[in-house]
């Protein structure tokens, strides 16, 4: 029974992996198409690359999430994984998160700087964010790091 429950729960994570691939493919296309829509060299074409750089951006993000599904939940056992792998799929998910945040908060920049200069606190209280989120995964590296190399020497003792 308990293998038969893992066997459909590979099935699962391999159909949502597909269908996130199928979703960022998607997201990636329509980013393009609405770059080629304003493509007439005004202000609402910059927006326009800049939200679809951003979207792509988004959809590599989901790119890695299905893979990571893909390689962590249907071709290999749980019991494989190593503090190291996760700290570095954590990382890459998490920096493409931010280059996302970033990318948001200008877009807002640009946005906000054309129409009233008042509204720039929002986009850079954005980029403020993602710098304390890199700040923040800064911190988590360099622990994670230590803890690592200390189970490590733990290890070899």
């Amino acid at each position: 029974m308990h293998n038969l429950f893992e066997k459909i729960l590979k099935i699962v994570y391999l159909f949502a992996a597909f269908l996130l691939i199928f979703i960022a493919v998607l997201t990636m296309g329509w980013s393009a198409w609405e770059v080629v829509l304003h493509f007439n060299f005004d202000e609402q074409m910059t927006t326009s690359i800049l939200q679809s750089v951003g979207a792509i951006v988004i959809a590599i993000a989901i790119l890695d999430v299905a893979k990571y599904m893909y390689e962590e939940e249907v071709c290999r056992s749980k019991e494989l994984r190593s503090p190291e792998e996760a700290r570095k799929t954590l990382t890459k998910i998490f920096v493409i998160i931010s280059i996302a945040v970033n990318l948001e908060g200008l877009v807002y920049i640009f946005k906000a700087g054309t129409k009233d200069v008042s509204l720039l606190l929002y986009p850079a209280s954005l980029i403020l964010v993602a710098v304390f989120a890199m700040v923040g995964l800064g911190i988590y590296q360099k622990l994670s790091v230590k803890t690592e190399k200390e189970t490590e020497n733990k290890k070899t003792d």
